[in-house]
């Protein structure tokens, strides 16, 4: 068996590398980067969780071997966040297209007004193509 200290560890550097790229990167690309490292450090935790014995941390202490869930749950929930990031990555990407199509970049700095009801907004992206 695995000691836990090790996946909770990669968890926390993929977490805090996620949420670096979250807060500190302007391209939307390397925020949607992050944000999928984030998913990925749930998943690492929740197939880590699975792993524990039925009762937890608190059964690891007590010897006693007790039986495993056979729907493994975390392994579950692993497969249903990456059918979600899988999903989430598809929209997202196809935002940042539009983003770039229509503004000329993806640079979340240089773009703070979104929608039609922006004074800058234009419909055809050869002035888009012009500005960029």
């Amino acid at each position: 068996m695995i000691h836990l200290l090790g996946p909770a560890l990669l968890a926390a550097v993929l977490a805090g590398i996620g949420v670096y790229g979250i807060l500190a990167r302007r391209n939307a690309v390397l925020v949607l980067i992050g944000a999928e490292l984030l998913l990925n450090a749930a998943n690492v935790l929740l197939v880590t969780a699975s792993a524990l014995p039925a009762g937890g941390l608190a059964a690891l202490g007590d010897g006693l071997a007790r039986a495993q869930d056979p729907l493994i749950p975390g392994q579950v929930m692993a497969v249903f966040v990456i059918t979600v990031a899988a999903a989430e990555i598809g929209v997202a990407l196809a935002i940042v297209l539009l983003l770039f199509r229509t503004r000329g970049t993806v640079e979340l700095s240089e773009v703070r007004e979104l929608g039609e009801s922006s004074p800058t907004y234009t419909e055809s992206p050869e002035t888009a193509v012009e500005k960029g």
